[in-house]
């Protein structure tokens, strides 16, 4: 039995409108959609990127703890690296201080330009400068770059960013399902 013309315009017209919706979507983000795809994969391969993307950790003389020097010391000791070795007007404010008592180190990552300076734990010796690019490539991925460069401190732009592209893909799912399937439902039901 043949399906009714006008459920078959009904769902002619779904089609439509879920295509165009596919469509312009696609058009709108395609930029940030291919960003988000490039930054993704040098974020999947960050650890096998023998250290160009995330830099290798390096070990210290002392995993204990009690004999590490002081956390004011040693952040002492990195900010004058990071003047001497990287710029002398480079700003010294922290995104982060990465103690790792397993490796005897302890790491300062700076917020401008994305440096971090490695330092044994128990010595406050210099273990290795490093430019953090997966933290660049990460920034970029979730859209917290614009947080970045423009001094955001409360992650607006990426809530607003996560939000857009994580609407987007479920947008593209749903509709991308319905322009595989909805065809196929048309000619089987106009096959009976």
């Amino acid at each position: 039995m043949a399906p009714e013309p006008a459920k078959r315009k009904h769902q002619a017209k779904v089609l439509r409108v879920f295509r165009k919706i596919h469509r312009t979507t696609g058009v709108l983000l395609f930029v940030f959609f291919f960003m988000t795809a490039i930054t993704g994969l040098g974020l999947g391969w960050k650890k096998n990127s023998g250290g160009y993307i995330l830099p290798k950790s390096f070990e210290g003389t002392s995993t204990d703890l009690k004999d590490w020097l002081p956390v004011d010391s040693l952040h002492k000791i990195a900010c004058n690296i990071a003047r001497d070795s990287i710029s002398p007007t480079l700003s010294l404010e922290l995104e982060r201080i990465d103690a790792r008592p397993d490796k005897g180190m302890v790491k300062f990552v700076f917020i401008e330009g994305y440096w971090g300076i490695q330092l044994d734990g128990a010595t406050g010796k210099l273990l290795h400068i490093e430019r953090r690019r997966s933290d660049f490539l990460e920034n970029i991925h979730d859209g917290s770059i614009l947080d970045y460069l423009f001094d955001i401190k409360n992650e607006t732009s990426k809530l607003i960013y996560t939000t857009i592209m994580g609407l987007s893909l479920l947008t593209f799912t749903i509709t991308g399902f319905w322009l595989w399937i909805g065809p196929k439902r048309m000619r089987v039901k106009g096959t009976n």
